[in-house]
């Protein structure tokens, strides 16, 4: 029996009283909002926070998957002017999102090529409950400059992560590819000083959030100004530098990782479908997992995080959800969290026919489901929350910031049918865990959140409603053995970047390796395509990228009316052909029969690989035992 139990249940319970007497207070003398350096404006209560219209049937703005492929066509071989992206509604049609057969779709008609239908959710109670937890809008975006870009435009908020292609070329031919890498003729590189000034630009707009940057392609890796690019990006402020990899580099040259580490990259956004090589081969690398595996030890070593980045495609590799899952927890020491990414069928797949794409579609209400069968635990009515709802945490933030801050909290205010999330709470010691949900009350917790944000006390008062609203939401007799009170506000206060002071977390400088218990956080990401297009979730991206021609929507730039193939073919460097005379040919591994090669392992490895998804059974606490715990409703 964990001898702190009678002290954690008197300190929950007298949290529980306390917290309503608080709240009448704050009922009673609401506090102003300040305006702080970094925001055009004071700091948003929830009731003046904007939202897009949810629910069904409703009507939004969308694409003639047809249309657009023609109009782009057009202004591609210079037939139409580039301008009719910015002052006219280039292939736009209006969509109606409706309930039919059980499934939540996305139906639109062309008046000169038909009718287009799609499925955006197999569970209407689901996307339900995402879209009745999103919190509002943020401020809006400055549109003038950067995000110029017509109906494409980003509107509201600053973003969370800033994404910049460092090259179109790539060392594999992948089936998906959001932009058909290696197959276009030409070749599009950034300069070191193009992609400095892509970084100084995103940081001189308010709201000057925090933010993180993502160096992409094709394979940023192996841009010769990969590292520089990390160093200055660190430079100048950034919060933290990811990379999305295939791995292959960090994979063949563990000294390269370290140099990485040491230029500023703290995450590799590491492409990984699957726990077998099997699993892998559409990738179309024999030996891929095997890949997978010595880039994480590799990327381990040098001291760099890894998220495990999933493309799910139903029939292909939907099936090894569990098993990644499963992977990840397993070896949660060396893996900080997975994304998977319902497939979208962009680039390389935007010619898909309708029989195939319906066949492949997969959609977040999917991935919920496919989380609870394949690995015996989880519900998705209970676990999963929109990536939105955790922008209430920001709020509190700001709020003990102050209004000398010279950065807002990174912000994530995406749409609630973009992206999803839930985490579990493992130990790397001896693989206890138990989803968050399971044992914190995260719906009201977060709607505490946002009254405490609203109530805009001092930092004592709100530091102490924060802690006060933990441990009222917090069942100890429901937690995985082992994990503790202190364990708790220890993940919080580090997770949330020191809402409770920071002094819970300055004990290991907030290394999460250091800790016994880690977050383990699990998040459905799903990009749109012609067919699901909706205008209402493009303005409220939370993944910019920088291009030459500004910041410009994640699915703006990689499907819509296609700004990726217009800024590449603009600011092409030179064909392939004449890349390749001047700079000679990269590695491309694209055949299945052929594998990476790899060096010889000075050690074993040390990652355990599942065989099958199933976790080891979790159980909570006897009810009659857990009885007395029960929260509030």
């Amino acid at each position: 029996m964990n001898v702190w139990k009678p002290v954690e249940l008197a300190l929950t319970g007298a949290a529980r009283l306390v917290w309503p007497v608080m709240q009448v207070a704050n009922r009673q003398f609401e506090g102003r909002s300040f305006h702080p350096k970094w925001a055009p404006a004071p700091l948003l209560k929830s009731r003046q926070r904007s939202k897009p219209v949810f629910g069904w049937p409703r009507t939004t703005d969308s694409l003639c998957p047809t249309c657009v492929r023609e109009t782009r066509a057009r202004i591609l071989s210079g037939e139409q002017s580039i301008d009719s992206l910015i002052n006219e509604k280039t292939g736009e049609i209006p969509a109606h999102i409706l309930e039919r057969d059980g499934k939540v779709i996305i139906e639109k008609t062309c008046p000169v090529h038909g009718t287009f239908t799609d499925t955006l959710s197999t569970n209407p109670a689901f996307l339900e409950r995402l879209e009745s937890l999103f919190p509002g809008r943020d401020f809006d975006a400055v549109t003038d400059r950067l995000h110029n870009h017509g109906t494409s435009s980003i509107k509201h908020g600053r973003g969370a992560v800033l994404t910049i292609d460092l090259t179109n070329r790539c060392n594999m031919m992948c089936d998906p590819c959001f932009m058909d890498a290696n197959q276009v003729g030409y070749v599009h590189e950034l300069t070191l000083d193009e992609v400095k000034q892509l970084l100084d630009d995103a940081l001189s707009v308010k709201p000057r959030r925090q933010m993180t940057v993502q160096f992409s392609g094709g394979e940023p890796t192996i841009s010769p100004i990969f590292l520089d690019a990390v160093r200055y990006a660190r430079q100048i402020g950034y919060f933290s530098v990811q990379a999305a990899t295939n791995g292959i580099r960090f994979a063949q040259d563990a000294d390269f990782a370290h140099q990485a580490r040491a230029a500023g990259m703290r995450i590799a956004y590491l492409q990984f479908d699957g726990v077998t090589n099997a699993s892998n081969l559409h990738r179309k690398v024999g030996n891929l997992l095997d890949v997978k595996l010595r880039a994480i030890e590799n990327l381990y070593a040098a001291g760099i995080d890894v998220c495990l980045v999933v493309t799910i495609v139903n029939t292909v590799n939907n099936d090894q959800v569990g098993a990644i899952i499963k992977f990840a927890l397993e070896n949660c020491d060396k893996i900080s969290f997975v994304s998977f990414q319902p497939v979208s069928f962009t680039g390389r797949d935007e010619n898909i026919g309708d029989a195939e794409r319906h066949a492949k579609r997969y959609t977040l209400s999917q991935l919920a489901q496919d989380v609870k069968q394949q690995t015996g635990v989880t519900e998705p009515l209970r676990d999963w929350f929109p990536l939105s709802a955790s922008s209430v945490m920001s709020d509190v933030t700001d709020l003990l910031q102050g209004p000398g801050a010279e950065w807002g909290t990174l912000k994530c205010g995406c749409h609630p049918d973009c992206g999803i999330g839930m985490g579990f709470m493992v130990s790397k010691k001896s693989k206890q865990w138990a989803p968050l949900s399971a044992f914190v009350n995260v719906d009201r917790l977060l709607e505490d959140a946002r009254v405490i944000a609203d109530a805009g006390r001092g930092p004592f008062l709100t530091k102490l409603q924060t802690a006060l609203s933990l441990l009222r939401n917090y069942s100890p007799g429901s937690a995985p053995l082992g994990f503790r009170l202190a364990d708790l506000l220890h993940k919080f206060d580090k997770q949330s970047g020191g809402q409770l002071g920071g002094r819970l977390a300055a004990r290991d400088d907030g290394n999460r390796k250091q800790d016994e218990w880690l977050l383990m956080f699990i998040a459905g990401m799903w990009f749109q395509d012609l067919w699901t297009y909706d205008f209402r979730r493009t303005e409220m991206c939370i993944i910019p990228y920088a291009t030459q021609m500004g910041e410009i929507s994640f699915c703006a730039y990689n499907t819509g009316v296609g700004w990726r193939q217009i800024v590449e073919k603009m600011y092409q460097n030179a064909t392939v052909a004449e890349w390749y005379r001047k700079n000679g040919k990269h590695p491309v591994f694209a055949n299945p029969l052929k594998s990476v090669p790899l060096p010889a392992r000075p050690q074993p490895l040390s990652l355990h690989v599942p065989r099958d998804g199933q976790l080891v059974p979790w159980v909570p606490k006897p009810k009659d035992e857990a009885a007395d715990l029960a929260l509030a409703p």
